[in-house]
């Protein structure tokens, strides 16, 4: 029975097995007893399973068949070791903890800070190429950690204004979400990440979520999504067409659906050196953003939020191209406040940086209604108001530019410097006035006495009409006064309109 069951015994030859080939060799030469088989056997199955316990160390991190622990350091194992640990590690920073309540799992938060620390420090410190599952597994933990849901605003908060100064709201989570954040940009600044195999993990869902989260109010964190979403779009070229399109969706919806989104400052961020780096002619798409995007974002009552940002990418786009200057011009003339004071001194300062990349031929399309404008903001009652628009004057090249064209120019501004030189209650602005009069009278005094004498007789011709109208009204309200009787008895007034209707519709 026992030779029976060793016969059915698989064999390998000598090629495959030569453990157990020089033993079979070894047995057929010193004896063909029962015993002899049996030791045999016993050796080849024992090598055999030498061979499976060889197998499951080279797929199973340590010894003994078992998963390496997520808290064993990175120092104490074998560098082939090392990305299955730091895939176990971003297991184990994946679960997500409630920071709401400050004393729940706090044995759990410490030891997954810890490890990400040791992920930090391991992503930071690590010159080698990092495998695909190791990739996976950073941008799944990352994923968990970041993509969220924001808590609800309040309904009694308003919308952040340009003055509006709230506090800030500070994120309980911090602590492990800047860890994340670090590691999230480590990883993406890798020299040895190949973009062509990160882009499977950092796809366009990846990117959304991302954007999604510019709209934190915690300033921290959305310093942070600025570091890593300029990294992420200069290091994956074929992502940028999807994040300058997905950027303009998110400026579109804040625009003309819901003017609140905390991050639009930061994005303006992010493009100020995405634009800068356009290639010239610029295409259809980038003019587009410019014209659909950029120059709707001074309509918002939050621009002062981000109106350093959104002038600084507006200037990038006049300096690749001059001739955009009076596409942008006529664009902020469209959403020109009139009853903001200080959104008209935000527009009057970005105004004055665009008129100096202006050229002349630019100049000349927009000047009638930019001083059209420019003339209202001369004699405004607020007094800035006034006195930035003033200020224009003193811009060298500015100053050039008005005075080439100031056949066209000085008859549209000439009534509201008359006005302020006479009777305007700040003193400031008087002198103003006074300066600006000066610099017209030295260029071109016969024009100054031209618009003088037309100023006049547009004053005596007003002042006719205002005394005719005065008149009208005085005589309607005597015709009025005559004609009315009142009531007699208890008479109501209901009571006796026939003939007073009838008069009344004879005489008109």
């Amino acid at each position: 029975m026992l030779k029976q069951i060793l016969a059915k015994l698989p064999r390998k030859s000598s090629k495959s097995n030569p453990t157990y080939s020089d033993g079979g060799n070894a047995t057929a030469r010193d004896s063909a007893t029962n015993n002899g088989s049996f030791t045999n056997t016993c050796n080849v199955i024992s090598s055999r399973l030498n061979v499976v316990k060889k197998m499951s160390s080279s797929i199973f991190p340590t010894s003994g068949g078992e998963m390496i622990q997520p808290h064993v350091p990175f120092k104490d194992v074998q560098n082939s070791d090392k990305p299955r640990l730091l895939i176990s590690k971003l297991n184990l920073c994946s679960t997500v903890y409630d920071f709401d309540d400050q004393d729940k799992d706090n044995v759990e938060k410490d030891l997954k800070r810890q490890v990400l620390v040791e992920i930090l420090d391991f992503v930071a410190s690590e010159s080698t190429k990092l495998p695909e599952p190791a990739m996976s597994a950073i941008c799944k933990m990352c994923g968990e950690n970041l993509f969220r849901e924001f808590p609800p605003k309040s309904s009694a908060r308003s919308p952040r204004g340009e003055t509006e100064d709230e506090d800030p709201w500070f994120d309980p989570a911090w602590s492990h979400l800047q860890l994340v954040y670090e590691i999230l940009l480590r990883f993406v600044s890798l020299n040895s990440l190949d973009p062509k195999i990160a882009k499977q993990y950092i796809d366009h869902p990846f990117l959304s979520r991302l954007l999604n989260l510019f709209d934190s109010e915690d300033p921290r964190e959305r310093e942070c999504l600025k570091s890593v979403l300029h990294r992420i779009y200069g290091k994956f070229m074929v992502h940028r067409p999807f994040i300058r399109t997905a950027v303009s969706n998110v400026i579109y919806r804040f625009v003309f659906e819901t003017e609140r989104h905390n991050g639009i400052a930061e994005l303006l961020e992010i493009f100020g050196s995405v634009i800068s780096g356009f290639a010239l002619p610029l295409k259809k798409e980038h003019k587009t953003f410019l014209s659909r995007a950029l120059i709707p974002l001074h309509k918002p009552k939050s621009v002062g939020m981000y109106h350093h940002q959104l002038t600084y990418c507006i200037v990038q786009f006049i300096e690749k191209e001059p001739k955009l200057t009076s596409v942008v011009i006529n664009g902020l003339l469209k959403y020109w406040p009139v009853t903001s004071s200080q959104k008209q001194l935000m527009f009057l300062s970005e105004l004055e940086e665009l008129l100096e990349l202006i050229r002349s031929d630019e100049f000349e399309k927009i000047m009638v209604p930019l001083f059209q404008r420019i003339s209202c903001c001369l004699d405004s009652y607020h007094f800035q108001v006034a006195e930035r628009a003033h200020f224009l004057w003193n811009n060298e090249h500015i100053h050039h530019l008005i005075m080439c064209n100031r056949q066209v120019i000085m008859p549209i501004v000439f009534s509201s410097l008359q006005r302020n030189s006479k009777n305007h209650w700040n003193r400031t602005v008087f002198n103003l006035t006074q300066n600006v009069m000066k610099m017209f009278h030295e260029v071109d005094e016969p024009l100054v006495v031209s618009c003088q004498g037309k100023f006049e007789e547009e004053s005596s011709a007003t002042a006719v009409v205002a005394e005719r109208r005065r008149l009208t009204w005085e005589s309607l309200e005597k015709a009025a006064g005559g004609g009315f009787q009142p009531p007699v008895g208890n008479v109501s007034v209901l009571e006796r309109p026939t003939t007073a209707a009838a008069a009344c519709v004879v005489s008109c």
